[in-house]
């Protein structure tokens, strides 16, 4: 096995139900000249076109998988309209991956679509375990030949194989690790199923010098040797070396069941005291960690960072008075406010804040005389964009330097500001204690990485305003609702992020709990209060 990390073996056998694997429409797709056999002159003049019948879906199907079963790859690719992509992968099912003993059984076609379910046996070197995994297959009219075809996609094979990539069996050369929290708690991806990636990573990274020695497997290997392999089955166990992390199982446990209750949320716990990921979450899960790597404009959370600014350079002060107006126009551009609010005169920079006010931010552009002043303060003093080395892949976010109208949408955390919740989490961390630590997954001390620091810290006036603005929006502004089950020292920001395209803005909060920040997105969640806001209330209920 290359040196790569392998994700965490599930029991004896691999499990996976298949779900929303998507195919192109019928009349999109064709043979690509392999498939389908040879026509007479008659057969070619009455090629069939339209959606292939019931008929011919069951023959087909059934044929693919009766070839492939009886290992039989020729065949089975001539049934593709992919003969030359098809028959390499499905060869190297017996031959690199040692499987056999393959039953597939289909399940009832939905329209062109059959789900079935393989169960099959690895045999390697005397040893042998069960295999067992869902997928589903499309079938489709061959453009040339008008015959009915398996659309072919490595998925056919395996769920989570993807193009260039291969299945094999052997002996690993990266050994498996055992990841543990921070008080020593085995964390699995049977249990916690958010940290697979992370886990991939973690072996990829620290197997070679964590003690552990190599078993054998049956894995896939992407084509990008950059990616960490994935595990599927371990025929005969190594010894798995220890990785300890700064996860909390716990946190993670709240996470793992907060961000279930959406079809798209992710959530990221830190200690702003040490810059410790406790939790990272997201569903649904994939090998792209949307957590930690996603790039999205985060809305109002970013108000935090845009109130640090003009708090430092002395515009506003928490208690002092600051319009707020229904809408607000910046060289062209016009802003609104949510349902188009505005607020008495005399109202407070922390009423603003609070009740999530963006005229009374946009208002304030002309006094700071600097464009790139949201940029200047979060790179020097949130971190942004610093090379985070936190153990695991991740993405710093960005506030590029903009002007006019684009500037001013970055003032409220639209426009070209890109963020995840493991930057908003560690944005918020910083607001807490006024100095940006770099948030890690693994101890520095690990393997001696360099960590990111930033140039400056914010004031503690500064600090303690922000605080105090926070706690206003969590005690009776837009955080208020989501955050009342929440004990301790409180605070949080909502926001509700614009993106073209969609009917429903994305829902963003983040908050703060004694020494735990948390921040969470769910897409199209709409407001931040409503759907993002209980996501963080629950893992910070959960401590770490």
């Amino acid at each position: 096995m290359r040196s790569g990390a392998k994700v965490a073996v599930i029991g004896g056998a691999f499990v996976l139900m298949a779900g929303g694997i998507g195919y192109g429409a019928y009349s999109m797709l064709g043979d690509t000249g392999g498939g389908g056999g040879t026509q007479s002159a008659s057969e070619s003049s009455e090629v069939k076109t339209g959606p292939p019948s019931a008929e011919e879906i069951a023959e087909t199907s059934k044929g693919f998988f009766d070839a492939w079963a009886a290992g039989d790859a020729s065949a089975a690719a001539l049934l593709t309209n992919n003969e030359s992509g098809a028959e390499p992968v499905l060869a190297s099912y017996g031959e690199d991956a040692h499987i056999g003993k393959v039953k597939i059984t289909p399940g009832p076609a939905t329209g062109t679509k059959v789900p079935y379910t393989v169960k099959a046996t690895i045999s390697y070197e005397g040893k042998s375990k069960p295999l067992s995994y869902a997928s589903e297959l499309t079938v489709v009219r061959g453009l040339t030949t008008g015959k009915a075809l398996v659309d072919w996609a490595p998925t056919v094979v395996h769920p989570q194989l993807t193009e260039g990539a291969t299945l094999k069996t052997g002996e690993s050369s990266t050994p498996a690790i055992e990841a543990v929290d921070r008080n020593g708690t085995v964390l699995t991806k049977e249990k916690y199923p958010s940290l697979g990636p992370v886990l991939d990573t973690l072996r990829k990274k620290y197997g070679e010098t964590s003690g552990g020695s190599a078993g054998i497997e049956t894995w896939i290997e992407p084509a990008d040797e950059s990616q960490p392999d994935i595990s599927l089955v371990t025929l005969a166990k190594g010894k798995p070396g220890k990785v300890q992390t700064t996860l909390d199982a716990g946190a993670q446990a709240a996470a793992e069941r907060a961000v279930k209750k959406f079809e798209q949320a992710s959530v990221v716990a830190v200690k702003p005291s040490t810059g410790a990921i406790r939790a990272v979450a997201n569903n649904p899960v994939t090998e792209f960690n949307v957590a930690l790597q996603g790039k999205q404009a985060p809305g109002s959370t970013l108000k935090i960072m845009t109130a640090a600014m003009l708090l430092e350079k002395g515009l506003v002060t928490a208690n002092g008075a600051v319009e707020c107006p229904k809408d607000a126009m910046w060289q062209g551009r016009s802003f609104h406010n949510l349902d188009n609010f505005d607020l008495p005169d005399g109202s407070t920079f922390t009423q603003s804040f609070a009740q999530s006010c963006n005229t009374a931010f946009i208002k304030l552009i002309d006094d700071t005389k600097d464009d790139a002043a949201l940029p200047k303060i979060a790179k020097d003093v949130f971190g942004i964009g610093l090379d985070w080395q936190t153990g695991v892949v991740t993405t710093d976010g960005s506030v590029p330097e903009e002007v006019g109208g684009e500037a001013a949408a970055q003032y409220i955390g639209q426009g070209t500001v890109q963020m995840n919740v493991l930057n908003m989490a560690s944005i918020t961390a910083t607001a807490r204690t006024g100095t940006f630590r770099q948030p890690i997954i693994v101890p520095q001390s690990l393997d001696n990485r360099e960590l990111a620091t930033a140039s400056r810290s914010l004031s503690p006036s500064v600090v303690q305003q922000l605080n105090t603005m926070m706690r206003a929006t969590a005690a009776w502004g837009t955080g208020a609702k989501a955050m009342g089950s929440v004990g301790g020292d409180k605070g949080a920001k909502t926001g509700s992020a614009e993106v073209g395209g969609q009917d429903t803005s994305n829902s963003w909060f983040t908050g703060f709990s004694n020494d735990l920040a948390a921040a969470a997105v769910v897409q199209s969640g709409g407001h931040g209060g409503d759907a993002a806001g209980p996501v963080v209330a629950e893992v910070l209920q959960a401590g770490g």
